[in-house]
């Protein structure tokens, strides 16, 4: 029986430029993707988004921003299609 279970998605560092400045962040490989994919949708550098994503995080943790803000925007996206699949 063959083994159709996801790789594990380990968590990397990546390092941003934003505002002149560069910040780590910790994303696994399939957020990372997903924020620059969404980036590049938006024709934004990740720099651009992750500033933009930041002030969600608060006082908290950035990179959980950038998770919660990704998750967020594909659901309302599968919501979008879902509601134009309907009769």
């Amino acid at each position: 029986m063959r083994n159709t279970s996801p790789l594990p998605s380990l968590v990397q560092k990546h390092s941003v430029l934003i505002d002149g400045a560069r910040t780590s962040i910790s994303l696994e490989s399939a957020f990372w993707r997903a924020l620059k994919r969404l980036a590049a949708e938006r024709s934004m550098s990740l720099g651009e988004l992750v500033s933009e994503i930041g002030p969600a995080a608060g006082r908290g943790n950035l990179s959980s921003a950038i998770r919660v803000h990704l998750l967020n925007y594909y659901q309302q996206k599968a919501d979008q299609i879902a509601r134009d699949r309907r009769p």
